[in-house]
């Protein structure tokens, strides 16, 4: 105890003089080993206590740059959303902190990242806004075969897998997220090029562009049917667009008949519940004639139907179904008087369900049709190939005997694999069977009727029916189910077969066919 006093007092009088004395060596021996200690813990805390102080100079000065730095992030966002084009001047490794900015899991090369950046600034304004409006994106453009054109293939697929991307580097492979949907640009499309993978996959190709689909569609909405998407498409196909493929007006001196061809999917539902007016349809298109299909009506139903769809066409002609209430049914609605007007195809096996209506004008006949569909399991594929087309194609062919013909409405086939967007995977659907694609090959195309809208677009995809489940038509995943077949002796005539793919009232959009007269 007392050498620790001793110690302790040599402690003091080392403090005081700022030494040890070298007096009493034992004492001196003892207390080195002490005082080293201590002077390592002395400082240590003045290390610590000048360390804190300068982390704490430092975090706030690094509280304030983050400040900044955020305040920089969230303006330079805001100037991307404003201007999606900046994001081509990036670098890739720009490109990647921004992503990391803004959370958007996203790999891959220049184009992925833009890409996946372009989709995720296109949620961003859904969601805010609640716009249903395409966000137009621009890409880099690929180089093309043709000199002075460009194009942009994004191969789409169910799932994210491996794919080699449709770019100049043939070899070069990105993993790559599905885009649902493009936009067009001027640019037209030359070229389109598909590689294997082990998914399936969608190719989907606009003119010049791609940006973020899947928003709600009316009449004066965002344009999904402008985007190519076909899981076999062809180098020389190019996506269907109304407003630039359709020929000029006639002048007003010449003799025309426009005619309108809808399959309405229920139209009393289509009235009360989708808040559509055929009215607004006819003040905008102005057509002659009206053919609907599907109206899913009930005689007792026609009259009130009649007075209040369509004012101005005083002449209507419906038929419903008398085997199934609430199904099929057809009708033509005309401010043209009809010289005749015929129901059903003349056979009573046929002519049960409401399919078919037949108006006679002084230069052609005009049918409207709903033609059977081969159903769940193809439970009616034998009855449609072998009973029902033939039927209906020979009755085409008895009255063009007298006068050419028009057919027109929902055939449910979709003829070749331009006209539908997964070839492969419906081959055993109804609608795209061989045997259903056959039969209206035989039946009809090879007994002399044209199909207008082919004939016109040779090479361009153009749908007129998405279904309902998995956003079809906003993905613009659809059939080309609908049509205009006319005798070859009046083909020359038509001015122009279209289809109206803004008006989706309906899960199939109307066509239109301008005959001159």
């Amino acid at each position: 105890m007392q050498l620790l006093l001793r110690c302790g007092s040599l402690l003091r009088l080392y403090e005081r003089s700022g030494g040890l004395p070298r007096t009493n060596y034992s004492c001196r021996k003892l207390v080195i080993p002490i005082l080293n200690v201590m002077s390592e813990r002395t400082r240590i805390t003045y290390s610590r206590r000048a360390v804190s102080k300068n982390s704490e100079i430092k975090k706030d000065e690094q509280t304030v740059i983050e400040k900044e730095d955020d305040t920089e992030s969230t303006l330079e966002i805001e100037r991307i959303r404003g201007d999606p084009s900046m994001l081509q001047s990036m670098t890739v490794k720009e490109l990647k902190e921004l992503t990391r900015r803004m959370g958007v899991a996203a790999r891959g090369n220049k184009k992925d990242l833009v890409s996946a950046l372009m989709e995720s600034l296109g949620e961003e304004v859904i969601g805010k806004e609640g716009a249903s409006t395409i966000e137009q994106i621009g890409l880099s453009e690929v180089p093309s075969k043709r000199k002075g054109a460009a194009s942009v293939v994004v191969e789409q697929k169910l799932e994210t897998s491996e794919v080699i991307s449709a770019t100049p580097s043939k070899r070069s492979r990105t993993k790559q997220k599905s885009i649902k949907g493009t936009t067009p640009e001027e640019n037209p499309v030359t070229t389109v090029k598909i590689n294997k993978t082990s998914h399936k996959k969608e190719t989907v190709v606009a003119n010049g562009a791609i940006a973020k689909a899947g928003l709600g569609l009316n009449v004066d909405g965002a344009e999904p049917w402008t985007v190519l998407v076909h899981k076999k498409p062809q180098a020389e196909w190019i996506p269907y667009n109304p407003k630039v493929m359709r020929p000029p007006p006639l002048s007003k001196d010449t003799r025309a008949l426009k005619i309108l061809s809808w399959n309405v999917n229920g139209l009393k539902a289509l009235v009360k519940n989708r808040g559509f007016s055929v009215h607004e349809l006819a003040q905008r298109e102005d057509f002659d004639v009206l053919c609907l299909q599907e109206t899913k009506i009930q005689e007792k139903d026609v009259d009130v139907i009649k007075e209040s769809l369509l004012e101005g066409y005083t002449n209507s002609f419906w038929t419903c179904s008398v085997s199934k209430l609430g199904y099929s049914g057809t009708a033509i609605i005309s401010r043209v008087k009809p010289l005749s007007i015929k129901y059903g195809l003349g056979v009573p096996d046929h002519d049960t369900e409401g399919r078919i209506v037949t108006v006679e004008f002084d230069d052609f006949y005009l049918l409207t049709a709903y033609v059977p569909n081969s159903g769940d399991g193809l439970k009616r594929l034998t009855y449609r190939v072998t009973e029902w087309d033939p039927c209906l194609g020979n009755y085409m062919k008895e009255l063009e005997k007298s006068k050419p013909v028009i057919l027109t409405g929902d055939l449910n086939c979709a003829h070749q694999e331009i006209d539908i967007h997964d070839p492969a995977g419906n081959s055993r659907s109804a609608g795209f069977t061989k045997e259903e694609r056959k039969s209206f090959e035989t039946n009809f195309l090879s007994k002399g009727f044209v199909d207008t809208f082919r004939k016109q677009h040779p090479d361009v995809v153009g749908y007129s029916y998405w279904g309902y489940r998995h956003n079809c038509r906003k993905t613009n995943r659809g059939w080309r189910l609908d049509y205009f077949l006319v005798s070859e002796s009046i083909a020359e005539r038509v001015h122009d077969s279209y289809i109206l793919p803004d008006v989706s009232a309906s899960d199939h959009s109307p066509l239109g066919l301008i005959l001159k007269l």
